[in-house]
């Protein structure tokens, strides 16, 4: 493959703008590939085609969609980024249940890992966004009995992990779960609980295997844009401050 190679993503975002127009392979031609180096050379009549795109896309993602007064970070416990993004996930669910008319929603759980990046004070931009979710998951809500939510706070007394979370808290001292609430309430191990996170965790990532005892609903929503949604609708965006994960004896990181 050619030193074009590095120009294949703006290719593919070509395709993508020129959607009223269907186009075909006629040929591939296979060449040897050749590692892409520091230094080497722009191909001139690639970067003039694409040229016009790139503008227009760095103009939509250098495009303001709220503003935060504090830096939004990933660090703690109960980070402000990571509740955040929690509470959005629970409430774009809620959102979905209703509109499909399916059962409301009890909590929702991210993981960490997911978040790759932070976002500072001062204006939020649309890269922003892509850059704390640059993957394609999808927002799924796991139907699962009350008894086999025991493997979920099961996960976070063993690996004390910052997963954010949303209308849960866990507390854990001594080697044990000394408090696992939903909703402010103790779980009901015969009632069915509606939790929203995303496919990957649902299908087991991040060794999260007790998704597996429930039931998924698939929404078809990607959990990017539903965030960016969110916070256009908050002109500024105020962190949650509730303490949620409460590890006592956890040991300093």
């Amino acid at each position: 493959m050619s030193r074009n190679y590095r120009f294949l993503p703006f290719l593919g975002l070509l395709a993508l703008m020129s959607c009223h127009s269907r186009l075909q392979i006629r040929q591939v031609d296979a060449e040897k590939n050749i590692p892409i180096q520091p230094g080497m050379q722009e191909d001139a009549a690639i970067m003039e085609v694409i040229a016009p795109y790139r503008k227009s896309l760095e103009s939509q993602m250098n495009s303001v969609i709220s503003y935060t007064s504090v830096d939004l970070t990933k660090t703690g416990d109960n980070s402000s980024l990571g509740n955040l993004l929690a509470d959005y996930t629970f409430d774009a669910a809620q959102e979905w249940a209703q509109k499909n008319h399916r059962h409301g929603i009890d909590a929702a759980l991210i993981n960490i890992g997911g978040i790759r990046s932070t976002i500072g004070k001062g204006s939020i931009l649309l890269r922003h966004i892509f850059e704390i979710m640059p993957f394609e998951n999808e927002l799924v809500i796991v139907k699962i009995k009350g008894k086999d939510l025991n493997g979920l706070f099961d996960y976070y007394l063993k690996s004390q992990k910052n997963d954010p979370v949303s209308r849960i808290i866990i507390e854990t001292g001594q080697g044990r779960i000394s408090k696992a609430l939903i909703n402010g309430e103790e779980v009901n191990p015969d009632s069915d609980y509606y939790i929203a996170t995303s496919d990957y965790l649902a299908l087991g990532g991040d060794n999260m295997t007790f998704f597996s005892k429930g039931t998924s609903i698939n929404t078809g929503e990607k959990l990017r844009d539903l965030y960016i949604q969110k916070f256009k609708e908050h002109p500024e965006v105020i962190p949650p401050d509730d303490v949620r994960l409460i590890f006592k004896d956890k040991k300093a990181e």
